[in-house]
């Protein structure tokens, strides 16, 4: 396959591919480079510095590409993420998010691409009804973030209902670790994640941490979600482009474990490398108390399930830390 992955300088974006280019096929890279960095982008994939929200520059690069030889499938990972954040900029949220995808769906119209792999969020749910996320539960965001992800959702649909395209779309929520190499990995400022501010704390890299909030109706108070390793959730995304070049057919499906852990599991795992200096503080806005994502249908589908486990994610994590940091 030839494939377009648009944000591919990020951290699931750059993961995903590294295991397009194992898998043996064409990458083609554009990111802005806002919030990803060159350096992620695998020595043999293309890459285009480029914006998905200016039409005309997508253009280029796709008319150039697809002149040499059209694309299978595009992959989409560009879109801001940090749910606090989007509760203070709900307008770049759309913006980016929303109109990014819009621009990128007619792009791929005009040059007749039919398929597009789309990242989207367990945040889509809100705050669910029962223990674990099926994809056929109501979707109900509670911050800009997942409503942006989920209006992107809505737009795909439509538009490959229209134009005889097929997308995939995955929810996730928590994503964590990095790739074996420890070429990649999550590598920017300001980080959000749980699983990274835990070793950056236990690194002493953060004097200390703050847990948002100790009071939700969870095991111990503490806000529970489901981790994926990021290297299990950039395979999934290799599957999902085969299944629509093969099947010629869409799907939305859930990416999870199964399972859930809190925020102070997650520092236990990690306290049984380094001690993690944290306290509780308020709660932040838009957090829902428990995601657990089901990953039934990604394995009915797809033959997906996550390989690596929470201990995996955090000592790779930990790997990834300590190498950049040195």
């Amino acid at each position: 396959m030839k494939v377009c992955v648009i944000g591919g300088a990020g951290y699931i974006g750059s993961h995903a591919v590294y295991e397009l280019i194992r898998d043996g096929h064409e990458v083609v890279v554009i990111d802005n480079l806002s919030t990803g960095k060159k350096e992620m982008v695998h020595k043999d994939a293309k890459f285009y510095l480029g914006d998905i929200t200016i039409a005309e520059n997508l253009k280029e690069i796709f008319k150039q590409e697809c002149e040499i030889k059209p694309f299978d499938v595009v992959m989409h990972f560009a879109a801001k993420l940090i749910v606090p954040e989007s509760v203070e900029q709900p307008l770049e949220y759309y913006y980016n998010n929303v109109e990014g995808v819009r621009i990128m769906l007619s792009v791929m119209k005009d040059f007749n691409i039919k398929n597009v792999v789309f990242s989207s969020t367990a945040a889509v749910y809100g705050e669910p009804e029962k223990e674990i996320c099926e994809e056929t539960d109501r979707t109900n965001p509670i911050n800009p973030y997942g409503e942006t992800k989920l209006a992107s959702e809505k737009l795909i649909k439509w538009v490959c209902e229209r134009y005889n395209m097929n997308y995939c779309i995955f929810r996730y929520f928590n994503v964590a670790g990095a790739d074996e190499s420890l070429e990649i990995g999550l590598n920017k400022d300001n980080l959000t994640h749980i699983v990274p501010v835990t070793v950056q704390t236990a690194l002493g890299i953060r004097d200390k941490m703050i847990v948002f909030g100790n009071d939700y109706d969870t095991k111990d108070g503490t806000c529970v979600r489901d981790y994926i390793h990021v290297s299990d959730l950039a395979y999934a995304h290799v599957l999902g482009a085969k299944y629509l070049v093969n099947n010629n057919k869409s799907l939305l499906v859930n990416l999870g474990s199964n399972e859930g852990y809190s925020v102070l599991e997650i520092i236990k795992e990690v306290e049984k490398y380094y001690k993690v200096n944290y306290e509780i503080g308020e709660r932040r806005a838009g957090d829902p108390a428990k995601l657990i994502a089901s990953n039934n249908k990604a394995k009915e589908l797809l033959g997906w399930t996550p390989k690596r486990n929470l201990s995996d994610i955090i000592k790779s994590d930990i790997n990834y830390r300590i190498k950049i940091k040195d």
